[in-house]
């Protein structure tokens, strides 16, 4: 593959899309073609596919080009965490160059690295500052991708943001969006107050669990106000 030859499969798949009506039907085939060209223009990949929300408000994985890659995103659905949701939260690209070596997401992981998988790299899908999914190549060798791959992968996410945002509701996106950040800050507490139960008290990673559990129950709190509480130096957490 020539260095222009995806900036050329870019041009036309984009001329082809441009060339649909945005209805459910035709914006399904532009997925479609956005995960195909993504696939065969990115080197290494796998498998690609479009992370984005239904009309129920629930996460889905569309265009998706293998069953691998709906295996690997159903996960990220079930278990709240991995690279694709992580992209579509934080606006930002993410790539994991091994997920054998991969700590960023403790429960995905091990599971995606159980379905063959190796390197991942996702974009998130941004119109007018609102995030609406994301875009992401899947791969099942380690190192897949590389800076070249993210310049492409970001060509990629431009219009099919803009594709996407016309045909869901202003407030779906922005729903999401708060949900998923709210569910990463929510897990980043929850882990630095184990962190400190476990320098505080001797506890094992298991242990500091258990401790947040009791403190919440006791006090009839969420787990997250729990911890903060924890992180925030309360001294009533901390005496229990």
């Amino acid at each position: 593959m020539t260095a222009d030859l995806p900036l050329d499969e870019l041009s036309t798949t984009f001329a082809r899309i441009q060339g649909l009506l945005l209805t459910e039907e035709t914006v399904s085939h532009a997925v479609d073609l956005l995960a195909d060209a993504a696939k065969e223009s990115i080197p290494g990949t796998s498998g690609a596919g479009v992370s984005l929300m239904d009309e129920q408000g629930r996460r889905t994985s569309r265009g998706a080009t293998d069953g691998i890659v709906k295996d690997a995103d159903s996960l990220q659905y079930e278990l709240s965490e991995g690279p694709c949701l992580t992209a579509w939260a934080t606006t930002g690209t993410v790539r994991s160059d091994d997920l054998f070596n991969e700590e960023r997401w403790k429960l995905w992981t091990p599971r995606a690295a159980a379905l063959g998988l190796r390197s991942v790299l996702s974009a998130p899908l941004v119109f007018k500052a609102e995030s609406v999914g994301a875009i992401k190549v899947y791969s099942k060798l380690p190192g897949a991708f590389d800076a070249r791959s993210e310049r492409l992968l970001t060509l990629f996410a431009g219009p099919a943001a803009t594709l996407l945002a016309n045909v869901q509701s202003a407030q779906a996106p922005r729903r999401l969006s708060s949900q998923l950040k709210d569910a990463i800050t929510s897990r980043d507490s929850i882990a630095f107050a184990r962190g400190i139960l476990m320098e505080r008290e001797g506890l094992s990673e298991d242990e500091s669990m258990a401790r947040l559990l009791e403190l919440a129950r006791k006090r009839r709190e969420t787990l997250r106000t729990a911890a903060a509480s924890i992180v925030a130096g309360s001294g009533k957490h901390h005496q229990g």
